[in-house]
């Protein structure tokens, strides 16, 4: 790409263009030898049709059918929701030979990376000790139980905002200007005054669910608390109890050891009804837990070949460049841990809505694709049934950088999964077993995936974003992957790869993904931190199978 391309053609077959920078009413644009007339002013990011479009007329974007037109619209018009409706062509399984061109992976032929093996043979790339509740009346013990083991033990990134605090209070009390005080400290020293050096974290997993609700709730929760108790980034699990919820004790256990038959992790369970106060439950969990600490902190992050990783990829605060930028860079970043022999992991159902049919040809199972189309018609019935659908799914700021249809998002979104044949299909908390890419039923909000793609055994998640966000993972994780400069620069502090050089026509699609996959493998071995995992930015959302977009 030319550094001085105004827009740009994603696919051959399109009859739209992409803006690269702000364009001008009455601009004059060139395109591969044909002038276009902008009709109106078009924004960095958004579209405008190439030809003279007639009401129904198909709006075609990564060669596809991404919605049509609502009126008569002159070539040189910005694609919008005014004039755009949502389309997208039908899908059904057919017999499909793919065939998929490997990318060339010598130049990581033999690379590994250091991460804590399991007794399965799963490699972690972090050790965490995980705290699970069973229902959400033990909130607040988990909560007092952080406070005194993160401030402790080293893992509080509070501390400088304490000390903000404090400067105020004084400030306050001297009778300065609390509105123009300068408040800069000192960085804190966090990360390098643990006490357990080998051991990258102590988890919770806050949580509103394990009583109320309907049973089948706590049943799903339950199946998911137990997929995060094994995962291969967790060393050991201490888990409170009410007593009294849905969600019983014995039913977590039990959907641990169907999750792994051989889970031998240290547990230790707390129940508060049995308790003899909360002052010796809180400090009894707190005693084992520590013993548990000292224990893990034992292991010791060995070298492992790339095969052994699992990366889930994920978008969210999308924009127009997205599709363009950051989710190709990233598909490509997949199809080179793939043809490694690796795992990756492709959810959002919502946000593959109208990329449908390729992702069935590309299946390799019939019975997995077939599966496939059966979720996704019966996510899409529930929302239809809810009076929303998937074609309500962007968001006003989706829709306000270029993302006009839920089909021009989706195509997008699903950029992030690569060229890679589909070897599976995963209903919500299934494990990824297989090498190469599988489909996750989750929905597109970002924490309700993230959470599922870490139940599936995400090791690391690659995570695409155009407008910024701080959505983390309690035990995976998370690289912000920018898909602009400017965003880069705005929101640097939880960035961490900036795949904008792609628009500005510095690097190759190819070249960002070797680049991805080389942070990938730094992080997993614990050489880089992302900014997610720095600031503790642990979101946890589990989804009770309802309508979420």
């Amino acid at each position: 790409m030319s550094t001085k391309q105004k827009i740009l053609q994603v696919n051959p077959k399109d009859n739209v263009l992409v803006a690269l920078v702000d364009l001008a009413k009455g601009e004059t644009v060139s395109y591969n030898g044909v002038d276009y007339i902008l009709q109106e002013n078009v924004a960095a990011k958004h579209k405008f049709f190439m030809q003279d479009m007639q009401q129904g007329d198909p709006m075609i974007m990564y060669g596809v059918l991404v919605g049509k037109a609502q009126a008569a619209l002159k070539a040189g018009t910005r694609m919008s929701t005014e004039n755009t409706k949502h389309a997208a062509e039908p899908y059904t399984f057919r017999p499909y030979q793919y065939h998929w061109q490997a990318p060339d992976v010598s130049k990581f032929a033999g690379r590994t990376f250091n991460g804590y093996y399991r007794s399965d043979g799963r490699v972690g790339t972090a050790n965490y000790w995980l705290f699970i509740p069973t229902v959400f009346c033990e909130n607040r013990n988990l909560d007092v139980i952080r406070e005194a083991l993160h401030t402790q033990l080293g893992y509080a990134v509070t501390d400088k905002y304490k000390q903000k605090t404090q400067l105020l209070v004084e400030l306050y009390k001297s009778g300065a200007d609390v509105n123009t005080a300068d408040l800069s400290i000192a960085e804190s020293t966090v990360h390098t005054n643990r006490v357990f050096k080998n051991v990258d974290g102590i988890k919770f997993l806050n949580h509103q669910g394990g009583c109320g609700g309907t049973r089948q709730d706590a049943a799903i929760l339950s199946k998911l608390l137990a997929a995060y108790a094994d995962h291969p980034n967790v060393a050991g699990v201490t888990v409170l109890s009410l007593g009294c919820q849905n969600l019983q004790t014995q039913d977590l256990l039990n959907d641990i050891k169907k999750h792994n038959p051989n889970f031998d992790k240290a547990l230790y369970v707390f129940e508060q009804q049995q308790s003899q106060s909360e002052e010796q439950l809180v400090t009894e969990a707190i005693r084992k837990t520590f013993a548990g600490l000292i224990e893990i902190n034992k292991l010791q992050r060995e070298p492992a070949t790339l095969d052994k990783l699992c990366i889930g990829v994920k978008c969210g605060g999308s924009d127009g460049f997205s599709g363009i930028s950051a989710n190709p860079a990233v598909g490509y970043a997949s199809d080179l841990v793939v043809a490694l022999g690796g795992k990756i992991l492709l959810a959002e159902f919502p946000e593959l809505c109208g990329a449908e049919q390729q992702l069935i040809d590309r299946t390799i199972d019939p019975d997995a694709a077939k599966k496939f189309i059966r979720l996704m018609q019966s996510y899409s019935d529930s929302a239809v049934k809810a009076g929303s659908g998937f074609d309500m799914n962007p968001s006003p700021g989706n829709i306000k950088d270029g993302l006009i249809t839920d089909a021009i998002k989706s195509n997008g979104a699903a950029k992030k999964g690569g060229e890679s044949p589909v070897v599976d299909v995963l209903d919500y908390t299934e494990p990824a077993t297989k090498p190469g890419l599988s489909l996750v039923c989750t929905p597109g909000n970002d924490v309700e995936a993230t959470t599922g793609k870490a139940a599936s055994g995400a090791t690391l998640i690659l995570f695409t974003t155009g407008l910024g966000t701080p959505t983390g993972n309690p035990v995976c994780p998370t690289i912000k992957v920018a898909t602009n400069s400017a965003l880069n620069k705005r929101m640097g502090d939880i960035i961490d790869i900036n795949t904008g050089p792609i628009i500005d026509g510095e690097k190759t699609i190819p070249e960002m993904g070797e680049e991805i996959l080389e942070y990938c493998i730094k992080a997993a071995s614990g050489e880089i931190i992302p900014k997610a995992v720095l600031l503790n930015q642990d979101d946890f959302i589990p989804w009770k199978r309802g309508v979420s977009l």
